[in-house]
């Protein structure tokens, strides 16, 4: 699934190649992913023009010089592509957008769970769900002391409540998992057995986390001027890394599943807290 590091490379790139480009042509391919009817996709895109990129939480935000905003929300298997018009598209592209004079803008997912929306700029909160999200990760208002205030209503597990949008938006299953080791907390502490220290150097790691990872998540993906995004994540430390040597002390990495989630830490960097 992609998260901040990946979506904003994404948004960079984007911003770079795309900013004041026009829509020469909207092929729709697979309707099922659209949540604005599709035919709005189709029929007014041509002509409209590219004018910014953002991000908030998972979702890319196209905002266009109509005054709309192509919003995507890529889920778990959503993917783009920014290539040359020959090259053959995935099976499962849902979306193709011609550029005139560039490249081909493609929205392409596997198992169909992504959801796109072509809204007026003021009307992203018809967005089911999107008023109840907690800020950014990234977003300059929360601060260490927000990030407390914030934190402090959430019970259980840390790492649930890490990956919480409700709590704070842009944070999947891998990268808690590499915030964990860089704060060297174990994923499985209840968030009330983490002190205010522990809880401020969490929000120090999350930030550093997803600052290390955009280039890196951009140089997997980005060539030439062209974006074709398969999910690498070789650069990852200790995610999906089960029975690797920890890159901090050696000791084997950890790997448990439940629930359909992998998690990944080193006991010895990241002990359990007494009882």
């Amino acid at each position: 699934m992609p998260e901040i590091p990946e979506l904003e490379a994404i948004r960079g790139f984007f911003q770079e190649q795309l900013a004041g480009r026009t829509i020469a042509a909207a092929a729709v391919r697979i309707p099922v992913v659209f949540r604005t009817p599709a035919s709005e996709f189709r029929e007014t895109l041509p002509g409209d023009r590219f004018a910014a990129f953002r991000r908030r939480g998972k979702f890319l935000l196209f905002d266009l010089a109509s005054g709309r905003v192509l919003a995507v929300n890529p889920m778990l298997t959503g993917r783009f592509q920014y290539v040359d018009p020959g090259t053959k598209p995935p099976a499962k592209t849902c979306l193709i957008l011609d550029v005139e004079a560039g490249r081909s803008l493609r929205y392409a997912d596997d198992r169909l769970m992504g959801k796109l929306y072509l809204l007026p700029a003021d009307r992203l909160e018809a967005i089911p769900g999107w008023a109840d999200g907690g800020p950014d990760l990234l977003d300059p208002a929360l601060d260490e002391a927000a990030w407390l205030q914030r934190i402090a209503k959430y019970r259980g597990g840390i790492k649930n409540v890490l990956v919480n949008a409700a709590f704070v938006q842009g944070i999947g299953n891998a990268y808690s998992d590499e915030i964990f080791w860089e704060a060297r907390i174990n994923p499985y502490t209840p968030r009330t057995k983490l002190s205010e220290d522990d809880l401020r150097r969490l929000f120090r790691a999350a930030r550093a986390v997803m600052a290390w990872a955009e280039p890196l998540a951009r140089a997997a993906m980005v060539k030439d001027g062209t974006l074709d995004y398969e999910e690498r994540r070789d650069f990852l430390r200790v995610h999906r890394r089960g029975g690797q040597p920890c890159p901090r002390c050696g000791t084997p990495i950890t790997e448990i599943t439940a629930n359909q989630r992998v998690t990944s830490f080193c006991r010895q960097c990241q002990p359990e807290l007494p009882a």
